[in-house]
């Protein structure tokens, strides 16, 4: 593992400078619930509760809650592959689609086992300079283990000019 990767990873492990994190840029995450319950290069797992905060009119989990909390568990291994990185790469969401098959009616976990897979898509915007595209899994999952939800983002990349 690159240091900048385990610095960012151990950064995001820490629970009050997440929160901040979250509090700072994500507020509506923050609000929801959203957690990062563990992470490493390859996998990150988030949780978003079923709350007040959270719900829908149909006692589940609102559907953009869970968007979030799927796409942060792929945004924050994005992130942590591109921290500190020279030259700097962005990262941007392009797209998103969903399946739903249960309501979420209680915690549900966002699994993204894609970190290494999108560590060699950033090597290869660095390499080339060239634009790429990543699309990432996160499934969702009750506390009793049943798939809720399955999510693909993709995500951009793309090498920033070296001037800046």
């Amino acid at each position: 593992m690159n240091s900048n990767a385990a610095d960012f990873i151990k950064l995001m492990k820490h629970p009050v400078k997440f929160r901040m994190f979250l509090f700072a840029k994500l507020p509506s995450a923050y609000f929801s619930g959203v957690r990062l319950k563990a992470m490493d290069e390859n996998t990150c797992k988030v949780t978003v509760p079923y709350k007040w905060f959270s719900q829908n009119p149909f006692r589940s989990t609102y559907f953009a809650c869970l968007s979030m909390a799927a796409e942060m568990s792929t945004g924050v291994l994005a992130m942590a592959h591109v921290y500190k990185l020279k030259p700097a790469v962005s990262m941007l969401v392009v797209k998103t689609e969903a399946e739903y098959f249960k309501k979420a009616t209680g915690k549900t976990t966002f699994v993204c086992e894609d970190g290494l897979k999108m560590k060699e898509s950033i090597g290869k915007t660095v390499d080339s300079g060239e634009g790429v595209t990543f699309t990432a899994q996160s499934a969702g999952f009750s506390e009793s283990g049943e798939m809720v939800a399955k999510f693909l983002i993709t995500w951009s990349f793309k090498r920033k000019s070296i001037h800046t």
